[in-house]
């Protein structure tokens, strides 16, 4: 068999999987809290800039963290085709936040909710070694032109306690566990302050598939997403991800960590991760 025959046969594959499947476009970003000791990079001088960004790039879901609840308004503003969910780690209103933005034109929400990773969830509480508070937000979603249902859980696992980081990802899969009783597909996101060779990632990767890992088509961009607002280094630290279930039948056709910039500075001192996850039609299930 030829090369030309072999890239027909491939891209037919690709053009098959297309018509077949439709996608979300999904992306997770650690956006940087305001804080003035940040200079040029503060939030007000980069927050335009984020929201073109993530106007270009159009993600179906967009799970944030480090929101604080001004950025939360700017960010309603400037994402107009968009609505949201979630409350800060101290309340609503109130400190950093993990908010899930979505089209409002292509989903509805059924339920959602915001717990503390913590010895007790549903109260504001600090858990374990955490440095600060935590929280998860998350969304049972549905779209308008489907009736697809799927869960969407966006956290921010503690910087400094490690036993934190262990114990907030176990009680996530746990919540997941308890609300999934119908096994709708779920994705699994944020900034969670471990690189890929760390137990616990290792250990979600056994029951939730890494999207980098699984990608149809090879992942793009920098390796990492940490940025630390240094242009000139490479990004190589890898916190970020997005995880989607296993035994769903969903797939991923693309993963990147986008480096976009504007005037040598990131929108942000993360990089975001999108990826495009394709859900089989009814006659694929």
């Amino acid at each position: 068999m030829n090369n030309n025959k072999i890239i027909v046969i491939i891209l037919g594959i690709l053009l098959g999987i297309n018509i077949q499947a439709q996608s979300l476009k999904v992306m997770t970003y650690n956006i940087r809290l305001d804080v003035a000791s940040d200079g040029e990079n503060a939030w007000p001088f980069r927050k335009d800039f984020f929201a073109s960004q993530i106007n270009f790039h159009e993600p179906d879901v967009l799970g944030v963290q480090e929101a604080m609840p001004h950025q939360v308004v700017d960010l309603e503003k400037l994402l107009s085709q968009y609505s949201q969910v979630g409350i800060g780690r101290e309340g609503a209103g109130k400190g950093e936040s993990s908010n899930i933005f979505y089209k409002k034109n292509k989903f509805k929400v059924i339920k959602t909710n915001t717990f503390w990773l913590s010895e007790t969830p549903e109260e504001i509480s600090k858990g374990w070694d955490a440095a600060c508070h935590r929280v998860c937000t998350y969304g049972l979603f549905q779209e308008l032109t489907t009736n697809r249902l799927f869960w969407v859980f966006n956290t921010h696992l503690d910087h400094i306690g490690v036993q934190a980081r262990t114990k907030g990802l176990e009680l996530i899969l746990s919540k997941i566990n308890q609300l999934n009783t119908k096994k709708h597909p779920v994705i699994l996101m944020g900034d969670f302050n471990s690189e890929p060779q760390e137990a616990r990632i290792i250990a979600l990767k056994e029951v939730m598939d890494d999207t980098r890992q699984v990608s149809i088509e090879k992942p793009f961009g920098p390796s990492g997403t940490f940025n630390n607002f240094e242009f000139d280094k490479p990004v190589k630290e890898l916190i970020d991800y997005v995880f989607i279930s296993k035994k769903s039948n969903l797939k991923v056709k693309k993963y990147a960590i986008l480096s976009d910039s504007k005037n040598l500075k990131y929108p942000s001192d993360h990089l975001p991760v999108y990826v495009e996850i394709l859900f089989p039609t009814k006659s694929q299930k």
